[in-house]
């Protein structure tokens, strides 16, 4: 055994399980990339303000949950915990939002990091793909996020996850609703740090998790009791527009996410088997990020979804990928020369786009056939010295066990026309 291990509340993605993460992350991406949207990818660590300032002093994340740390230069940075903040950084530094098409629309794809107690479904490391239109107030853009999320999961083949719907409001409502929760809030039996939070951010507590603080928020004033018109209107039209695309949805009123950057669309995508990590995704509009960071109004609107909580969701509902095998030629030598022959063979066979493998260390032909069955190849070449003396090689099918031999000049020929 080796004498290190992974640090707690990580994990490592090695063969065969590896495909299935790739698979997920592909599938979530795709309708993204169907849609205008453009990949990026940002540093694994980021100023511990950028943090502070977008995802919120009083979260969770950034008070409890964030890996920080000081370099040797005195710089004050953090592993990031969430994506969103550092895509609107990058697309601010490279002035994106400058470029004449808005909304800048992005897809990232990367490792997130938080200091939590480690469960299923909820590690330090873990893997999320995101999207971002940066630039434009429309609800057409947060449906088309919605929507997005929806046809990758589906794509998937997964069917019991649960769309949850909200609205937060803006600046000019909010504050009215955060005052009237305050004064419910203060009511209540609550412990000194959530105390402090009824304070700092109230709409936080309406997101505690602990039975004993839920049980009380039964007569909480609920925010769409004071959205104002304009809000009320748009988010109306969310609601219309997902609708009209045949996408199911569910209104929670008490819907306010972990971060405190959101304002108005809110959604979390939740599977109802995976216990108390529920949550597979989620995001919403942030339109005043960029302004928190120091940029200028950008309204926005995004999303990430979990890697990690979306394969563990495919288990829960019993399903299989059908993940095509990394290899689709097999070749196994047996003697030096055919080892020259067959290796030449499968370069040639992977400059013209075939999956190729080659049987190394002189295995006899019962371990190397052995290997050949393991890879999934759908096809082995075999050759020996009387092989080659006749010019040939020898093709066998690995499903119907069929062999054939074929000139050695024509197997690569021969294998690009039975694979396709």
């Amino acid at each position: 055994m080796s004498t290190f291990q992974a640090p707690k509340g990580t994990y490592d993605l090695i063969p065969p399980d590896s495909a299935t993460y790739l698979a997920v992350r592909e599938a979530i991406a795709a309708p993204l990339r169907n849609s205008g949207y453009g990949y990026i990818e940002t540093p694994g660590f980021e100023s511990v303000e950028l943090f502070a300032r977008g995802v919120g002093e009083s979260t969770d994340i950034v008070t409890k949950e964030m890996y920080a740390f000081e370099t040797k230069g005195g710089d004050k940075l953090a592993l990031r915990p969430e994506g969103t903040a550092s895509v609107l950084r990058a697309a601010l530094e490279a002035n994106l939002h400058k470029a004449g098409n808005l909304p800048v629309k992005l897809w990232y794809s990367g490792s997130y990091y938080r200091y939590e107690r480690p469960q299923k479904g909820r590690y330090r490391h873990f893997s999320q793909v995101g999207a971002e239109a940066i630039g434009a107030e429309d609800p057409a853009l947060d449906a088309e996020l919605i929507i997005l999320a929806d046809q990758a999961y589906r794509s998937l083949g997964l069917s019991n996850f649960r769309i949850l719907l909200n609205s937060l409001g803006d600046k000019e409502c909010r504050p009215v609703y955060r005052a009237a929760l305050q004064d419910f809030l203060r009511g209540l039996d609550l412990d000194e740090d959530t105390r402090k939070r009824t304070e700092i951010n109230p709409l936080r507590v309406l997101d505690d998790k602990r039975e004993s603080v839920q049980k009380q928020l039964g007569g909480a004033p609920l925010l769409r009791d004071y959205l104002c018109d304009a809000c009320k209107a748009y988010h109306e039209e969310v609601r219309e527009l997902i609708t009209a695309a045949g996408v199911s949805f569910e209104d929670d009123e008490k819907l306010v996410r972990g971060l405190d950057y959101y304002t108005r669309t809110t959604f979390e995508f939740v599977h109802d088997g995976l216990g108390s990590q529920s949550a597979v995704g989620g995001g919403g509009r942030y339109d005043g990020l960029s302004e928190m960071i120091g940029g200028p109004a950008l309204p926005s609107v995004g999303w990430a979804l979990g890697v990690d909580r979306t394969v563990l969701a495919l288990e829960a509902e019993g399903i299989e990928l059908d993940i095509p095998s990394s290899t689709s030629v097999y070749a196994v030598p047996l003697g030096e020369e055919a080892r020259r022959v067959l290796f030449a063979k499968v370069t040639e066979l992977r400059k013209a786009g075939v999956a190729a493998d080659f049987s190394y260390g002189g295995k006899g032909l019962k371990g190397a056939m052995k290997n050949a069955n393991r890879s999934g190849a759908r096809y082995t070449i075999v050759a020996g010295e009387r092989d080659l003396a006749e010019g040939v090689v020898q093709l066998k099918d690995m499903e119907s066990g069929e062999q054939t031999a074929v000139g050695v000049n024509d197997i690569v020929a021969e294998l690009e026309s039975r694979l396709g």
